[in-house]
């Protein structure tokens, strides 16, 4: 397993970190706990360091379950990781997932996807000074955020104090949206270590059409089309570590394959990412991730489900698929947005949902 170096922090994390956000499920939409902890202790026992998770990952099962998987291994043996989800209560949450996790400290505490309205809100209601004491306490080791907005209140939040770290969104095709690039340019003028989610997009860069991985694997048929996504952010210096929301033991294995002999992208494998990410970008029809964070919709629309058939359709352009998905998804279709507008205010990309949702319908009917 490769392990990064902060010496900031004077932490070694594997470079590798695992997301606790897309356990597999049972029928009855509950975690599949006995699956889901078979792929934890395999990555555990491979060398995995960095453990994530959130207060309302899985409706709230997501901290219990991993605070009782991490109980058979030594608090000193792993680096864990969860947020502020609920900034007016982030004290009476905060003790909450101590207990959930049955901890007595946190290693990594963010600020969860912090914008511009709830960046103003962390202000007014001085959770940096709480989480600051809870740091003089020891219940805290790091204190970072995660983000999900424009450059310019990237700019503004990495500036206002001295970060231990923060988390942003990156990867191939995403170079120009929220933080980006450039902000990760800054993260490394400023000295704040970084953390990465949607390296692999939701799981939109694990499967490309035909046309497209071609580019990858008559280059190299003995690596997956995912290992890609993963070594590109994993190749920039200051990433130090590279959330993957694993949901199968497969893709556990495929992604411990990736780190257990780490390699950095040489300049022609950079310009070949760079020629997949353009024709990748040529067909996809939005930035919908799959977060959830748009969810739960007033009116039953399954917006990432919506989203999700429409993108892969766009990419893999497999007609029959993408009808299918779309009548199952019943009540559930974009058909039945009531054009409310609740979800494009919590939208971490900026989509425009209620056009979007309208272009699924056009293109499906039009299928």
């Amino acid at each position: 397993m490769e392990y990064s170096k902060i010496d900031k922090l004077n932490v070694n994390p594997s470079l590798l970190g695992f997301g606790c956000m897309r356990f597999p499920k049972k029928e009855d939409g509950t975690i599949d706990e006995v699956e889901a902890e078979r792929m934890l202790d395999h990555a555990i026992e491979s060398g995995v360091t960095y453990i994530d998770t959130a207060y309302p990952y899985h409706d709230g099962e997501s901290e219990p379950f991993v605070g009782r998987v991490l109980k058979k291994y030594k608090r000193e043996d792993f680096y864990l990781a969860f947020k502020i989800d609920s900034l007016e209560q982030a004290k009476e949450i905060f003790e909450e997932q101590m207990k959930r996790l049955d901890v007595d400290y946190v290693d990594f505490y963010l600020l969860h996807a912090l914008n511009k309205d709830t960046w103003k809100k962390v202000i007014d209601l001085n959770i940096i000074p709480y989480c600051e004491e809870l740091k003089k306490q020891g219940r805290i080791k790091n204190f970072g955020f995660s983000f999900h907005d424009d450059y310019e209140v990237f700019e503004e939040i990495i500036n206002y104090r001295d970060w231990d770290f923060c988390q942003i969104q990156l990867n191939y095709i995403d170079t120009d949206i929220q933080a980006g690039m450039k902000g990760y340019k800054l993260t490394e003028e400023k000295n704040v270590p970084l953390v990465i989610m949607e390296p692999i997009k939701g799981g939109a860069l694990a499967s490309l059409s035909d046309d497209i991985e071609k580019v990858f694997t008559d280059y190299n048929q003995n690596v997956s089309i995912s290992s890609w996504a993963l070594r590109f952010v994993a190749s920039l210096p200051n990433v130090k570590v590279v959330l993957s929301g694993m949901s199968t033991y497969d893709q556990v294995e495929d992604n411990l394959a990736t780190f257990k002999e780490f390699k950095l992208l040489d300049q022609d494998e950079e310009k070949l990412v760079e020629k997949v990410a353009n024709m990748i970008k040529a067909k996809t029809k939005n930035g919908c991730t799959g977060c959830r964070y748009c969810m739960p919709c007033p009116f039953g629309i399954d917006i990432p489900g919506n989203f999700k058939l429409w993108n892969e359709y766009g990419m893999l352009g497999l007609k029959d698929t993408a009808k299918r998905r779309y009548t199952n998804l019943g009540d559930a279709q974009a058909e039945f947005c009531k054009k409310c507008g609740k979800c494009e205010k919590l939208c971490p990309q900026s989509i425009k949902i209620r056009e979007d949702l309208q272009r699924v319908v056009q293109d499906i009917k039009n299928l």
